[in-house]
C-alpha cells in the first residue's frame, strides 16, 4: 500500500454511509388549547399599520418609539454582560459540535523520526563497534471508526441540535433583556412622577402647617389641627425619601442592565404618557405562533438532542470497526528516504469490537437516553403551557388596564373636585379640618394609583409583545 493508495482509502471511509439507529422524530402535540382562553370584553388583537402578520416579525426598533429608551435599549444589546455570555455560550456550543462532527471523518497525521544508535563490539556480529541509524516518515490514519450504525453521526446530531438550542437561548436572553431594560425604564419614570407627586403634596402640606400654625399662635385654630397638619408634613416627608431612595434604586437597576454608565440626558424625565409603545399587534393570532417563541424553540432543541442520543446509545450494541493504517518511506540513510521501491513501508491495521458482555452497561444506558428523552418531553410540553399562559394573562390584562386607567383617571378628577369644595368649605368653617385631611389623602392616593396604572398598561403591553415571541429581531 503506497500514500497514492492510502488516501483514496481514507475517503472511501468517510464516504461510507450509516443507517441511523435514532427514532424517528415526531414534534409532541402541543398541550395547550388552538386560541385563547375566550373572555368577555377582551377584543381581537388589530391589525398593524405595516400589516405584520406575526408578532415576532415586529422588531423591537417598531415596538418602542422614545429615543431615549431606544438608546438605553441599543447601549444593553451592546453592553450587557448576561447576553454576552449568551453569545460566548453559542460560540461554545459550535466549537463543541465541530469537535463532534470532525469525528465523521478520518484523522490524517503526517509523522517523520530519525534514530541513530552506536552498538559495542560484544554486541556487534561484525565484532567492530558500529553506529546505526535510521529514518522514517510517512502518513497515515489512527483508529478511525466506520460509522456503520450510525452512531457518532446521532452523537454529531446531539451536539448539533445542542447547538442550536444556545443559539435559541440567546434569542430569549435578548428578548427578556429588551423588555426588562424598557420596564425598568417604565418603573423609573413612575418612581420620578411619584418623587414629583410627592415634593408638590409636601409643600402643599408645609404651606397649610404654616397657616394653620399662625392661626393657632392667635387662637384661632386648636392643637389638635396643628398636630394633624404635622402628621401630614411628616407622612409626605417620609414618603419623599422613601420615593427619593427608589429613584436611584431604579437608576442602579437600569445600569445594570445597560451595561455601562448611562448618558445623564438619558435619565432626564419624560412623563410615562408621552412613552410611545405600539398600540396595536397581528389579528387573530393563534396559539401556535408559542411553537416560535425561542425559549419553546430551544427546549425543542433539547428534545431533538436526547432523540438523537438514544440512536447513539443503540448503536453501541453493534460491532464497532476501526481502521489504522499508515504509508511512508524508511531508509538507514537520509539521502536514500524517499527512494522508490527498496525504500517504501507500509502498514494497515483493521479492527472489529463486538460487545458481548457489558453487564448491565448498555441496556441501562439505552434505557437513560429513553428516560432522558422523556424528561426532555415534559420539559418542551411545560414550555408551552408555561407560554400560553403568559399570553393569556397579557391578553386578559390588554383590556382590564384601558379600563381601569380610565376609572382611575376620572376617579382623580371626582377627587380633585371634592377636594377643592372641601378646602373652601373649611375655610368658611362649614367642615373640620379632619374632613379636609381624608380629602387630601384620598386625591393623593388617586394620583398615586394612576400613575402606577399607567405603568402597569405599559408593562403590560411590553409583557404581551415579549410572550408573542417578539423583541430578538
Amino acid at each position: 500500500m503506497t500514500i497514492k493508495l492510502l488516501i483514496p482509502l481514507c475517503l472511501a471511509a468517510a464516504t461510507l454511509t450509516s443507517c441511523s439507529l435514532a427514532p424517528r422524530y415526531q414534534r409532541p402535540m402541543a398541550p395547550v388549547a388552538t386560541q385563547w382562553p375566550a373572555s368577555a370584553g377582551i377584543p381581537l388583537l388589530v391589525l398593524d399599520a405595516e400589516g405584520q402578520s406575526h408578532v415576532a416579525d415586529i422588531g423591537w426598533r417598531s415596538m418602542f418609539k422614545s429615543p431615549k429608551l431606544l438608546s438605553l435599549i441599543e447601549a444593553a444589546l451592546a453592553n450587557n454582560r448576561d447576553l454576552r455570555i449568551a453569545t460566548l455560550n453559542i460560540e461554545a456550543a459550535r466549537n463543541t459540535y465541530r469537535i463532534q462532527r470532525s469525528d465523521l471523518l478520518p484523522s490524517v497525521n503526517a509523522s517523520g523520526s530519525a534514530n541513530r544508535q552506536r552498538i559495542s563490539e560484544s554486541s556487534s556480529t561484525s565484532g567492530n563497534p558500529e553506529t546505526l541509524s535510521s529514518y522514517t516518515t510517512g502518513i497515515g490514519i489512527t483508529a478511525y471508526e466506520l460509522d456503520l450504525f450510525g452512531r457518532v453521526r446521532s452523537l454529531s446530531n446531539r451536539a448539533l441540535n445542542q447547538y442550536f438550542g444556545t443559539e435559541e437561548g440567546r434569542k430569549a436572553a435578548q428578548t427578556s433583556l429588551i423588555a426588562e431594560v424598557a420596564n425598568a425604564y417604565l418603573t423609573y419614570l413612575a418612581d420620578r412622577e411619584l418623587l414629583q407627586l410627592t415634593e408638590n403634596t409636601l409643600k402643599t402640606q408645609y404651606d397649610s402647617f404654616d397657616l394653620i400654625k399662625r392661626s393657632f399662635d392667635l387662637g384661632a385654630k386648636s392643637q389638635l389641627e396643628v398636630s394633624q397638619a404635622t402628621t401630614m408634613v411628616e407622612t409626605a416627608r417620609a414618603n419623599r425619601a422613601q420615593y427619593q431612595r427608589q429613584v436611584e434604586k431604579d437608576k442602579n437597576a437600569l445600569t445594570l442592565l445597560v451595561g455601562k454608565e448611562i448618558e445623564p440626558e438619558l435619565l432626564q424625565p419624560e412623563t410615562l404618557s408621552s412613552v410611545q409603545i405600539m398600540e396595536v399587534l397581528p389579528e387573530g393570532i393563534p396559539s401556535t405562533v408559542l411553537l416560535d417563541r425561542p425559549d419553546v424553540r430551544k427546549a425543542e432543541y433539547a428534545l431533538k438532542a436526547e432523540n438523537a442520543n438514544i440512536g447513539a446509545a443503540r448503536g453501541a450494541f453493534f460491532p464497532s470497526i476501526s481502521l489504522t493504517g499508515s504509508a511512508g518511506f524508511a531508509s538507514s540513510s537520509l539521502t536514500n528516504l524517499f527512494v522508490g521501491g527498496s525504500s517504501s513501508v507500509w502498514s494497515f491495521s483493521p479492527q472489529i469490537n463486538l460487545p458481548i458482555f457489558q453487564g448491565e452497561r448498555l441496556s441501562s444506558n439505552l434505557k437513560l437516553a429513553k428516560t432522558n428523552r422523556d424528561i426532555a418531553i415534559a420539559q418542551y410540553e411545560k414550555t408551552i403551557q408555561v407560554a400560553f399562559r403568559e399570553v393569556a394573562d397579557a391578553l386578559v390584562s390588554t383590556a382590564t388596564y384601558t379600563e381601569q386607567l380610565h376609572a382611575q383617571q376620572a376617579l382623580v378628577k371626582a377627587s380633585e373636585q371634592a377636594y377643592t369644595i372641601l378646602k373652601a368649605r373649611y375655610a368658611h368653617g362649614i367642615d373640620s379640618y379632619f374632613a379636609l385631611l381624608d380629602s387630601q389623602r384620598s386625591f393623593y392616593l388617586a394620583q398615586q394609583n394612576e400613575i402606577l396604572v399607567r405603568q402597569q398598561n405599559l408593562t403590560n403591553r411590553i409583557d404581551l409583545y415579549k410572550t408573542l415571541g417578539g423583541g430578538w429581531k
